[in-house]
């Protein structure tokens, strides 16, 4: 039998991850990668009397996946927030799926754990820009002003080391920084580390030659930006798009990052007073997919960047 802990390689994937972890150790074949990174149950070659957990990756992306590896017998545990289309009836698949847009996995993890480790929760709610959610968890913990700011800056560091087009675009492989993670049963612990230090050196480095981009297109209803074709903008684009829907909470926002020639790597922002209409939007091009308040197209050619722009509008003017 072989434990295999399958997670999406962002903020959420990690601190949901750790939560489960902390409470329940075991050694397991860890599978995860970039953000974009979601087919990941297809990577396992399952066997009967394996067990998966699956993490903060969209059921709809890794339907087959689940599907090939309960047909071979294995038992699956998946806890996500993501569009999850059809979903499969078995005994040997436990379903956690809420995609509500003020949750994400790690709050649904904390739920499912009775804020066991509720500091964890925080800056994964924090990561995946739910200020909100994880300001309410913080303040029913107690948590002051300055342990929060902490953890908010912790859950963007640990996000903005999840976006990249190639492995070798990030601080650290994402495998990597759960393993330096693990470690610490509180978030605060983690902070005080090396690996946290130069993790959030990187960020802030990144984060500052982002400061002075224009927006290529904008409205009252939405504003679209296009980066330049550096490794910064592949590592930063995710905090980027997140910085800019709190700036400007009533409008949309799409960043598109150069990703090969004739080419562009999308993140889309609803709008924070609305957080409705980004996975509808990407899911209209082939690589889209996501959550209402944010998704992404992992590749839209040049050539449909006018009717990306068209439908970008379309979805979020203000009738």
């Amino acid at each position: 039998m072989t434990f295999y802990d399958i997670f999406n390689g962002d903020a959420d994937g990690i601190c949901s991850l750790q939560q489960l972890r902390l409470v329940e150790p075991r050694d397991a074949e860890l599978v995860t990668g970039l953000k974009r990174d979601i087919n990941l149950v297809d990577r396992v070659p399952a066997r009967a009397g394996d067990e998966l957990v699956v993490l903060d990756v969209s059921f709809d992306k890794n339907r087959e996946g689940v599907r090939r590896a309960l047909d071979a017998g294995a038992r699956i545990f998946y806890a996500d927030h993501h569009f999850a289309g059809e979903l499969i009836d078995s005994d040997r698949l436990e379903l956690h799926i809420h995609t509500h847009a003020e949750t994400c996995t790690s709050l649904i993890v904390n739920a499912l754990l009775k804020d066991a480790y509720p500091g964890w929760a925080v800056a994964g709610a924090y990561g995946d820009n739910l200020y909100d959610s994880a300001d309410s968890l913080a303040q029913r913990l107690g948590m002051s002003q300055a342990q929060r700011g902490n953890l908010r800056e912790l859950g963007t560091c640990l996000n903005y080391n999840g976006y990249g087009f190639e492995l070798e675009d990030l601080v650290f492989h994402p495998a990597e920084l759960y393993r330096l993670v693990a470690p610490h049963r509180s978030p605060f612990d983690f902070i005080e580390t090396a690996a946290y230090r130069r993790l959030l050196e990187a960020y802030r480095h990144d984060l500052e030659a982002s400061q002075g981009v224009a927006p290529y297109r904008s409205s009252p209803q939405g504003a679209i930006y296009i980066l330049p074709d550096e490794p910064w903008a592949r590592r930063v684009n995710g905090v980027f798009s997140n910085d800019l829907a709190r700036a400007h909470p009533e409008r949309a926002h799409a960043v598109l990052t150069p990703c090969g020639a004739g080419c562009y790597r999308v993140s889309v922002r609803a709008p924070l007073a609305r957080k409705t209409g980004a996975d509808r939007l990407c899911r209209q091009f082939k690589s889209g997919g996501g959550r209402e308040a944010a998704a992404g197209i992992n590749h839209l050619d040049e050539t449909d960047l006018p009717l990306f722009r068209e439908r970008f509008y379309e979805t979020f003017r203000n009738d």
